[in-house]
């Protein structure tokens, strides 16, 4: 199985991160390379750009592929979206100048608006049935309406910053994005690309989890499961030699300040929390 991964920029280090606390760890690296080995020997990672990884897909070069809901839309390839990876979440606005005359969609009508996202902005014009001149650009899209190139523009914000510096505001939210796990249509359900799915799943699920592990007096055990906040019950076992149990229990981290504090209330003592890899549900 081949994994379309970026190349480059925000979404490369993030994918191979996601990789690596999923299992497979990269046998020859990653730097200036068209591909790498996995520990796993039949599953190989392809490097290519972003916006190059639907076309990889769907010509089964790759049976899957990591990037962003942008780059699939705008690729207009039927992909079977897997799962969303929860990183590189940003938005695709239709913004144009803050002291300028468009407030509305409908205001574009009969204008001008550039963009790296062509096909992306045709269609949200055709669905709201305005007809509008849409001219690809590639790159410094902010400058054109500056420039008499455009009266507005479509493109890719994460915080609004950029936007803010070149005097233009949202005027409308085009598509919201995030970094997704693709599948060609007659790979999604290959066994290999479905362990890879759970693989994934395992990362995100642990995300933002913790393991609790203390030891409780046998007879406050009802009064420990009542302040855990835990996935399901916890699990208690027997101490060697001693009257306490150990419990252990998982647990959501922004919770972990106030259970510990209610956990040596009822009596828990020697109370270990750790970080969690990998959650299979």
């Amino acid at each position: 199985m081949r994994i379309a991964v970026p190349n480059k920029g925000r979404l490369h280090d993030p994918s191979l991160d996601l990789l690596e606390r999923a299992g497979l760890h990269l046998e020859n690296g990653a730097d200036r390379k068209l591909y790498a080995d996995t520990v796993d020997p039949d599953v190989t990672v392809l490097f290519a750009r972003a916006a190059d990884i639907p076309e990889y897909v769907r010509d089964g070069a790759a049976a899957v592929g990591i990037t962003g809901l942008d780059q699939v839309r705008e690729s207009g390839h039927d992909l079977v979206d897997l799962l969303d990876l929860e990183f590189g979440r940003c938005r695709l606005v239709l913004a144009a100048p803050e002291d300028g005359d468009i407030d509305d969609p409908e205001d574009v009508a009969g204008r001008t608006v550039a963009t790296e996202f062509p096909n992306v902005t045709r269609a949200y014009f055709a669905e709201r049935g305005i007809d509008a001149e849409v001219v690809e650009v590639t790159g410094a899209t902010e400058l054109t309406p500056h420039v008499d190139m455009a009266d507005a523009i479509v493109d890719i914000t994460s915080t609004g910053t950029t936007l803010r510096m070149n005097r233009l505001a949202v005027v409308d939210e085009v598509l919201s994005s995030s970094v997704r796990l693709f599948a060609h249509p007659d790979a999604a359900g290959d066994e290999k690309v479905q362990q890879l799915l759970t693989a994934f799943r395992s990362v995100l699920a642990a995300e933002d989890k913790r393991y609790l592990m203390m030891n409780a007096p046998r007879d406050r055990l009802d009064d420990v499961r009542d302040v855990i906040p835990g996935l399901g019950g916890p699990t208690v076992m027997d101490v060697a030699g001693g009257e306490d149990v150990a419990v252990h229990v998982v647990v959501d981290e922004r919770d972990v300040f106030a259970t510990i504090n209610d956990l040596k209330g009822v009596g828990a003592s020697d109370i270990l929390v750790t970080e969690i890899e990998r959650l299979v549900e």
